[in-house]
Order: structure tokens, then C-alpha cells, then sequence
């Protein structure tokens, strides 16, 4: 397990991670804080068939996390191997009533991983990520989000980008997205009846390109992950909190490997965008206020 994960998240840490946020801006080399990088010219050029271990984490998202599997269903790849890492709790029943399902489909190429941890450490989403990150035997490993989906080729088209491939991260330059939906689109409402394997209408998806490897498409090589972990040096982010923590992590994992990415074409990266935050509670000051911000954001600058 990730060491520091039995601690309690204090105002001092609070005023630690609000640091590390500034010092991520570029202030600082990350490699400072991670010394445990391997050199570029060390990372071994894997050779197909590649293996890359998939992670996601789930907390009351049982709806996105279907298409997510159903998606490694529909379209196993046939170029590599996938190991699907799904965190969770036990006390999230939708969840574990979607995990249960997948369990008994039998797909080729594709391993099922689901592992139950206590919501505190799920809610801080680099404690996740670090396990997965250190202990992982697969040749590439992708940090994603439950809403993220693999269509037609993506996945095998990326064990092609990758063969031979000494980058410490990547990320496919451009994802097809939907419109930023509510909770009563027919997409969200079908997906939250009884489990069962799902497909997407890509009508639904247009293109959105990213300059930098942002959380859900963060994809490190398999040895500078068991090197350096996801943010292992770091302390204050292998720390379990009491709710939901916003992912500042995920910029201290590119600046602690000194790289924004290397983008690479894969299609059909699908990201399924949702109005309604399941890991807040509904009809809260903060969950209103994030719903708020998140409509604005799509109407301004189509995020």
C-alpha cells in the first residue's frame, strides 16, 4: 500500500499542497522532488504485443463506468493486453452492482482488476494512482477517468505509437467529447438501469484537442511509473481525505516528470461530459456551485 495513507489531511497540509501548486507553475524543477527518475535513454523500448494496465476510479459514476467497460467489450484490442484497474468502495452499491457484472464477461486480450479501497483513499485519487504506479508489471499504464471511453482502434492503434517508445508520458492529442449533458440525457438515464454491455453513438462526439497530458489521458511508461510512483514523493498527496479532493495532483505528476507529454494520434478516445458531479453530494452549496462553474466554462471556452 502507499505509505502515508493511514494519516489525517491537516490545515498543514492544506498550506503544503497550496504550495506545491505554485511550485508545479514552474517555479521549481520537479526533478528536485524525484530523484527516483530514471534517464529517458533507460526506459526500455517495449516491443508489441505491449501490455498497458488501464486505471480509473470510481465514486458514485456507475453510469460512465459502464461505457468505460462495456467499451473494452465492444472492442478488445487485438494489438496489446489490457489490465483494467478499477478503485472503488464498498460503499458505493451502484458500483460495486456494475463491477460485479463485468466480472463474469470473459473478453480477450483484457484482464479485470477491481479493487476496493476505504472512500477516504479513494477520494484522494493519487493514492490510487501511486499503487496502481508501483506496482504495475505492464510495459505502459494509463491514468484515466471513468468517463473516458475506448471506440473502435483506439486501443490498438495505440500499441502501435507506442512500440519502441522512450517518453516518460504521453497523450493522444485530441479526444471526441459530448455536449456538457444533464442528468436526464437518455445517454445517462439508459446506462443507470440494471448492468449490462453498452454502446456509444459517435453522432453524439465531436473533436476537442488538449496541448498537455491533463488527468484522464495521462499514459507514463510502465518504468518510470514503478520508479517514481504517481506523486509517491510527495507526501501530502498520498493522504486520504474526508470528501472528494480536486485533482491538483495531476500537474504535480507532469512536473515531477519534468514533461507536459508527447502528443500522439489515437482515435476514438471518446470523454462523456456531464453537467451533474456524482462524488458531491447532491443539492449542496459545493456541488451547485461546481455544476455552476462547469456549465460557464462550456459556454465561454467549450470545456
Amino acid at each position: 500500500m502507499p505509505k502515508n495513507t493511514d494519516a489525517t489531511f491537516t490545515r498543514m497540509d492544506g498550506v503544503k499542497e497550496y504550495a506545491l501548486r505554485l511550485a508545479a507553475s514552474g517555479w521549481i524543477p520537479g526533478r528536485w522532488f524525484n530523484s527516483a527518475l530514471p534517464e529517458k535513454t533507460a526506459l526500455r523500448a517495449a516491443q508489441r504485443p505491449l501490455t498497458l494496465e488501464v486505471v480509473s476510479h470510481c465514486w458514485k459514476y456507475s453510469e460512465f463506468q459502464l461505457y468505460q467497460l462495456s467499451s473494452l467489450v465492444n472492442h478488445a484490442p487485438t494489438q496489446l493486453k489490457v489490465i483494467h484497474t478499477v478503485f472503488y468502495s464498498d460503499e458505493d452499491a451502484d458500483t460495486v452492482r456494475l463491477l460485479d457484472f463485468f466480472r463474469t464477461q470473459q473478453v480477450a486480450n483484457v484482464t479485470w482488476n477491481f479493487i476496493a479501497l476505504p472512500k477516504e483513499q479513494l477520494f484522494r485519487r493519487a493514492i490510487g494512482r501511486n499503487q496502481a504506479a508501483k506496482q504495475t508489471q505492464a510495459d505502459w499504464i494509463w491514468f484515466t477517468d471513468c468517463d473516458v471511453v475506448f471506440h473502435e482502434g483506439a486501443l490498438d492503434t495505440l500499441a502501435t505509437q507506442l512500440e519502441g517508445c522512450q517518453e516518460f508520458l504521453v497523450y493522444p492529442q485530441q479526444m471526441l467529447a459530448t455536449d456538457l449533458l444533464p442528468k436526464d440525457d437518455p445517454l445517462i438515464v439508459q446506462a443507470k438501469a440494471n448492468p449490462t454491455v453498452m454502446e456509444l453513438d459517435l453522432t453524439r462526439f465531436s473533436v476537442r484537442k488538449f496541448s498537455r497530458a491533463t488527468g484522464p489521458i495521462q499514459i507514463a511508461h510502465g518504468d518510470a511509473a514503478r520508479a517514481c510512483g504517481y506523486c509517491d514523493s510527495l507526501a501530502v498527496y498520498q493522504k486520504p481525505m474526508t470528501r472528494w479532493s480536486k485533482c491538483y495532483e495531476d500537474r504535480a505528476f507532469r512536473w515531477l516528470l519534468g514533461t507536459q507529454g508527447v502528443p500522439i494520434e489515437v482515435p476514438n478516445v471518446l470523454f462523456i461530459r456531464h453537467a451533474e458531479k456524482g462524488r458531491y453530494q447532491q443539492g449542496s452549496q459545493i456541488s451547485v456551485l461546481r455544476k455552476t462553474i462547469r456549465r460557464m466554462k462550456s459556454a465561454l471556452f467549450n470545456r
